[in-house]
Parts: C-alpha cells; sequence; structure tokens
C-alpha cells in the first residue's frame, strides 16, 4: 500500500489577510517559507519515494524545500491545483459578502452545490484531485509520498474518498496545523 502524506503548502500574503487565494498564482510569506523548512525537517527523516506538488509557485517552492532534504526532485501535477473560486479570487469573505451577498450565503450553505460565481464546480475538482492521487500512488506503490497541494483540494477530496457529502467540507475540516 502506498503512504500518500497531503500537505497544504506555506502561508500567502492572501491566506494571511485570509483572501480566497484559488488558483492565483501568489507568493509564499516568510512564515510561508519558515513552513516549508518545518516540513523540509520532516521530510528529510521520513523515508520518502516521490514528492509530488501541484504546479501553483506557492505549492513547488514548499515542495521544492522539502525535496531537497530527502535527496529528491520535485514532479508536478495541474490536477493537484486549488479550486478556482471564481469571483472570489483574491477577496475576503467581507469582500464577496459586499459584492454578491446571495451567492456567498448560498456558498457559505452549501459550497459543493454553489460555488462562487465564476468558480470550478466542486465536483469536478474532487474527481481531477483524487485521479492524480490514484495515478500517484499507482506510481509509487508501497512507498510513502509527500503531496504538496491546497487546503481546499485537499478537503474536497478527503470527503469524496471517505464518502462524506462534499457540501460539508469546511465543517469537516475546519482547521489545518501548520507543522508538518
Amino acid at each position: 500500500m502506498t503512504d500518500l502524506v497531503l500537505v497544504r503548502h506555506g502561508e500567502t500574503v492572501w491566506h494571511a489577510e485570509n483572501r480566497y487565494a484559488g488558483i492565483s498564482d501568489i507568493e509564499l510569506t516568510p512564515r510561508g517559507h519558515e513552513q516549508a523548512a518545518e516540513l523540509a525537517s520532516w521530510a528529510a527523516g521520513a523515508g520518502l519515494a516521490a514528492v509530488w506538488a501541484s504546479t501553483l509557485s506557492r505549492a513547488v517552492i514548499t515542495a521544492e524545500t522539502a525535496a531537497a532534504r530527502a535527496g529528491l526532485s520535485v514532479r508536478t501535477d495541474a490536477r493537484l491545483r486549488e479550486l478556482d473560486f471564481g469571483q472570489g479570487e483574491g477577496l475576503t469573505s467581507a469582500e464577496m459578502k459586499a459584492r454578491f451577498p446571495e451567492a456567498r450565503a448560498a456558498f457559505e450553505a452549501d459550497p459543493a452545490a454553489h460555488p462562487l460565481p465564476g468558480g470550478e464546480d466542486p465536483y469536478a475538482a474532487a474527481e481531477r484531485f483524487v485521479a492524480a492521487l490514484g495515478d500517484i500512488a499507482a506510481a509509487h506503490a508501497g512507498g510513502r509520498v509527500l503531496v504538496v497541494a491546497h487546503t481546499t483540494a485537499i478537503r474536497l477530496s478527503l470527503c469524496r474518498l471517505l464518502g462524506l457529502p462534499l457540501g460539508e467540507y469546511r465543517r469537516l475540516f475546519p482547521g489545518w496545523t501548520t507543522a508538518p
């Protein structure tokens, strides 16, 4: 059996401001680089067979730091990217409530059934992410693989893999630790 270790990339400027980054390519903060270094310390002794990342730079940089300490190179897969939040990209919850209050309220009630305006279908995002995980697991059968990706994509895929309602991902997986 393959051991997949799913990790969110380090903190970005938009995350520090609680903005939805989605598919926007946002730089890591100094704290984000520290988090990548903490992950690298873990990766050095984790017995990793491979390191994979989303194609977005925040994930690649986080993964490269860990891969270097593990003596590996990073492989990327665009299917590991974050959910596209459409018109919500770069906005805070308060800004969304001011710009499109009805859509934001529907999103809060059931984010899988009501993605943000112009945003990606969460069901399709979960399927693409799970497919990528399946391919990665098959390519490294029996090994431990670090996968550096994004909060919402990981939460959606966990719901999909565990047979939980996708619309509950924000409630079922509400918080994240920043240490590996």
